[in-house]
């Protein structure tokens, strides 16, 4: 199985889905928002999340959203992330803004904020690193230098500090972990390099490019890079 796996893999490219072609990905979206409830919600319990008809949906799956999909050539998604702009509502702005209580959190239009990162369950592989997993990660810090994203906040279980150190992202804590049901929360930004980039596609063994660009900035992103706000 972790052999069909791997070779259903192959085909697999990361997407780039913003309000500009949405429509286009409607099925890819769906497909998500299930993946979304059956991991989140099914899994691992997340009991401040609502079921949508079955699907994981919440106040930050708006307009200005941007998902990378990881989709094969059959449409079947095997994995992704979403990408939140700064400027907008965030998880860290809106539900979570006492994690960076130490020292702030930025917000402008080159910033973003990144959550929801999974794999369904189908493409995991034991005893191994995700392949899948890799194309998501390896292709977001293509996604980033590509639209000149230099580092993105993030809201996690405190875990994934020394798990994205790994891949060369430069993790920087804003505040103390703290308990939330249950979990180790933390707040950090990630910084998205060139650097980073190769480090990524190093650990997972990665050699070609992961995404399929778009062709223009992403939605938001010709706000004047001087209109920087720090929030704490």
């Amino acid at each position: 199985m972790p052999q069909e796996r791997g070779r259903d893999a192959r085909m697999i490219r990361l997407h780039v889905i913003d309000r500009t072609n949405r429509d286009a990905y409607a099925d890819a979206i769906d497909q998500h928002h299930i993946l979304r409830k059956k991991i989140y919600m099914d899994e691992q319990k997340w009991r401040a999340l609502r079921d949508v008809d079955g699907r994981e949906i919440d106040q930050f799956d708006t307009d200005s959203t941007v998902y990378l999909l990881a989709i094969g050539a059959d449409g079947e998604v095997a994995g992704g992330t979403r990408l939140l702009p700064s400027l907008g509502p965030t998880l860290l702005s809106e539900v979570f803004p006492h994690l960076a209580r130490e020292r702030g959190f930025e917000r402008a239009p080159e910033i973003w904020e990144w959550t929801r990162f999974f794999v369904a369950p189908r493409f995991r592989e034991d005893k191994r690193l995700s392949r899948v997993a890799g194309i998501v990660a390896a292709g977001m810090v293509e996604y980033c230098l590509d639209q000149r994203i230099p580092r993105m906040n993030v809201v996690a279980e405190a875990y994934w500090i020394p798990k994205v150190s790994a891949l060369g992202w430069r993790p920087r804590p804003l505040g103390l972990p703290l308990a939330h049901e249950g979990l180790s929360i933390c707040a950090f930004t990630i910084a998205m390099t060139e650097e980073a980039l190769q480090a990524t596609r190093a650990v997972y063994g990665i050699e070609a490019p992961s995404l399929v660009r778009p062709k223009r900035p992403a939605p938001g992103y010709d706000h004047p890079a001087s209109d920087h706000v720090l929030s704490a």
